[in-house]
């Protein structure tokens, strides 16, 4: 009896295991790489990932609300010298794929191709106007203090699905 019953326990486990991975939300194309490459990873070292598809994955942080064109996840590590969040942005285009709101605070598997934007002080100061008018969250320019280089992952695939206990 013992056994039977913990054959069912174990049979009910892997089916609910099953369920939960085939309940992932499968946005865009089907997702073809198998090896994770580090959030951290790519942070640490943008330019060698240039041009190049990864496979990442992270706590997914923060959506456009205004078309679901981009959502932000959360690298494996945090900044040494702060406790300031790392976190890279999937973009796409509009309408492409629709990142939905209800993401915040689940994990995200994406495909996509690494690429940097290379931004005037003035374009930068545009760019988080733009980004802050869309959250509606208050953006204060002297924060920009010259150009930058913002490196981003245009999604080509993503699951979402819920974060594990």
């Amino acid at each position: 009896m013992k056994i039977i019953l913990i054959s069912l326990i174990i049979f009910i486990h892997f089916n609910v295991m099953l369920i939960a991975q085939n309940d992932a939300e499968v946005l865009g194309s089907k997702i073809t790489l198998i090896e994770k490459t580090k959030i951290s990873d790519i942070l640490a070292d943008p330019e060698s990932y240039l041009d190049k598809v990864v496979l990442i994955e992270g706590e997914v942080l923060d959506v456009c609300p205004a078309m679901g064109c981009w959502m932000e996840l959360k690298s494996d590590s945090q900044a040494e010298e702060s406790e300031i969040t790392q976190k890279i942005k999937v973009k796409v285009k509009d309408g492409e794929i629709i990142f939905p709101m209800e993401a915040i605070g689940q994990n995200a598997l994406v495909e996509g191709k690494v690429y940097k934007i290379d931004l005037t002080k003035e374009e930068a100061v545009e760019y988080f106007e733009h980004i802050a008018e869309e959250s509606g969250r208050e953006f204060d320019p002297s924060t920009i203090a010259g150009p930058m280089t913002i490196y981003q992952i245009k999604g080509l695939g993503a699951k979402i699905h819920p974060k594990e206990g």
